[in-house]
């Protein structure tokens, strides 16, 4: 992660914050990722910061969720922790409360799994986003073992629900999954016939299909932009007012403004952090609510 200070020790503090905002929130530089892969028909396969996020998500979710649901359905006398009781309350709370009021029940036991696949990994790759792991990780490297490795790991953000390219994979499947409900529920040629009312003047088909088209990649924009844009952006202003201390300091030529503003700006950084936590259960719930709504209006068709 970059740090103030680290480039150019005679630019001025004003100078290299933005660059140590936005290097904490972005990607890796694709010409520098951790593990530099060759392309494979074009397509450059190498592991970047958010790719390794994504690794690691799946295999915390995997140990946390996958493998207990797995041991109980194995094992018929297996005795619940606390863990596999929690698991299975939220399991319940978005089938019972999410999914079946928007599918019905004949496609409940269908589109749960999807669902809870989409919250489970969403809320834990935002509620990731908020431990400092690679902060910890670069202090370490700064100071003990200097290697390359771990300062190409620690470069950029470490939030993956961040990148607007996973968000827009994530909708995507929302996309392709609000197809198939209604190709499963109606038949592919009446589930395009639904996207308009029947029986209304042809005139009005004119401007009301477009519409309904425009629509149809609004529903995934709409997804990719609100759970990336909300990740980004409670991180953009904690580091911007954490980074005022440095500022007020430089101006002033002061360790004491600096202290003063550290005053009034971590507090405010805490608070912000504090709606954070709030944020990364919110947007899961979000995102997944909204994609049980959307596959439920190509299910239940109401004009």
């Amino acid at each position: 992660m970059f740090l103030p200070g680290d480039k150019d020790q005679e630019s001025s503090v004003i100078e290299q914050v933005g660059d140590y905002i936005i290097g904490h929130v972005s990607n890796s530089d694709s010409a520098n990722p951790i593990i530099k892969i060759p392309s494979i028909f074009g397509i450059d396969m190498s592991v970047t910061k958010h790719v390794f996020m994504l690794w690691f998500v799946a295999i915390i979710t995997s140990l946390i969720i996958i493998l207990p649901v797995r041991k109980f359905l194995r094992n018929s006398d297996y005795k619940p922790s606390i863990l596999s009781n929690g698991i299975e309350a939220i399991v319940q709370f978005i089938r019972d409360s999410i999914v079946l009021p928007n599918v019905g029940a004949k496609w409940v036991n269908t589109w749960t799994p999807l669902v809870l696949t989409f919250f489970f990994f969403i809320l834990f790759a935002n509620g990731i986003g908020m431990v400092p792991v690679f902060d910890v990780i670069s202090l370490l490297n700064k100071f003990f073992f200097d290697s390359y490795f771990l300062k190409r790991l620690t470069e950029g953000g470490a939030t993956a629900t961040g990148n607007f390219h996973v968000t827009a994979g994530l909708a995507t499947i929302t996309f392709f999954a609000i197809m198939i409900a209604g190709s499963l529920a109606h038949g592919f040629i009446n589930h395009w016939k639904n996207l308009v009312p029947h029986g209304l003047p042809w005139p009005v088909y004119i401007i009301l299909i477009p519409i309904e088209l425009m629509g149809m990649f609004v529903k995934p924009f709409a997804l990719t932009m609100r759970l990336a844009a909300n990740m980004t952006g409670g991180h953009i202003a904690i580091l911007a007012l954490l980074s005022l201390i440095a500022i007020f300091a430089e101006i002033f030529q002061s360790a004491v403004a600096g202290i003063g503003v550290a005053a009034i700006s971590v507090p405010m950084a805490t608070a912000i952090s504090g709606l954070e936590i709030i944020v990364v259960l919110v947007q899961a719930y979000v995102f997944t609510l909204l994609t049980a709504v959307f596959i439920g209006m190509a299910i239940n068709v109401h004009h």
